[in-house]
């Protein structure tokens, strides 16, 4: 019994380690960052000159290329900024002392109480010194990421009725920024804060995709940055950009509908190897007891665990669609 618990920690740490380390290299984000990265770096296309708008195209052409060479700049974001993506007041010192306390707390919980072994112990002290903390961060950053795109359409409707009816943008961004709900409300603040110091309007709207890294609060920034840049009518530019934040909300809405089926039926596929198996040890104890008492046992429930991860990780990718 004791070997095969030292197998199955073993299996779950390995697990962790590849969800956290070797996932991202498996999902094909890096890609994804490179090609996006070549489409960038395309020169812009010949305009026509046609009258007086050429001025104005090339005053917008010019601030979508800026924009385009700030997003290119950080690709592998600091611990700090992904402590404060997701929604977190703690100093960098501060979570690595708590994700290193943690881990130290389940290695002597695993070694003394648990009497699992060196090689266990040390494994789950790991994964919970370095995996838990970096997977609640994204996990936090994926909930405040959420409530932002939820309120996000209603605040920029705010905005577009506030410039309709006289106010200027910086009162209608107050206005939000004291009435909008969490993190709607401390995202617009921030946004104020930064111009108050002396940053133009525009660029402060643009840090908001430092902060909240969704093509949405991206969107938001760009239609201030080219208003405040090359002027033009801010209430349709941004009543547009409503209808187009709305339409995006209702198409993920449909995707996460109809992908539903597939999630359900591949949490069933992952969690059925792991019933029978407990079902086969509560009704025949004998049938299933090479597993935990026979060498050749544990590399089979090693080898089993570690492919059910990479089966697991694979469906997962699977399910997820992006648009």
């Amino acid at each position: 019994m004791q070997s095969y618990g030292l197998f199955f920690m073993v299996a779950v740490a390995i697990g962790g380690v590849a969800w956290v380390f070797v996932y991202p290299l498996l999902s094909g984000e890096r890609q994804a960052e490179r090609r996006k990265a070549s489409i960038a770096r395309a020169e812009p296309m010949p305009r026509p000159t046609r009258g007086p708008q050429k001025p104005r195209r090339e005053q917008i052409e010019g601030t979508l290329k800026e924009l385009e060479e700030r997003r290119k700049k950080t690709k592998r974001l600091p611990l700090s900024v992904r402590i404060a993506q997701a929604g977190l007041t703690w100093s960098k010192r501060r979570f690595v002392g708590t994700a290193a306390g943690l881990g130290v707390a389940v290695f002597a919980i695993t070694l003394m109480l648990l009497g699992g072994g060196l090689l266990p112990a040390l494994a789950f002290g790991f994964a919970a010194g370095c995996g838990l903390p970096l997977w609640l961060l994204k996990f936090l950053k994926k909930r405040r990421e959420g409530r932002f795109l939820d309120a996000l359409p209603d605040a920029v409707d705010v905005i577009v009725r506030g410039i309709k009816s006289g106010l200027p943008l910086l009162d209608s961004l107050r206005l939000i920024a004291s009435e909008a709900p969490e993190p709607v409300c401390s995202e617009f603040r921030a946004i104020i804060e930064t111009q108050t110091i002396g940053i133009p309007l525009g660029d402060a709207c643009l840090k908001l995709y430092e902060r909240i890294p969704l093509p949405e609060a991206n969107f938001f920034g760009i239609v201030i940055a080219i208003q405040q840049r090359a002027g033009g009518n801010l209430s349709e530019a941004l009543g547009n950009l409503s209808r187009v934040l709305r339409d995006r909300k209702k198409m993920k809405a449909k995707i996460t509908a109809m992908s539903m089926e597939a999630k359900a039926s591949a949490a069933i596929i992952g969690a059925l190897p792991i019933v029978v198996m407990g079902l086969v040890y509560f009704t025949s104890p004998s049938y299933i007891d090479l597993l935990w008492t026979d060498q050749l046992g544990h590399m089979m429930l090693a080898g089993s665990a570690t492919w059910m991860t990479l089966g697991v990780l694979v469906m997962r990718k699977m399910i997820n669609f992006d648009f």
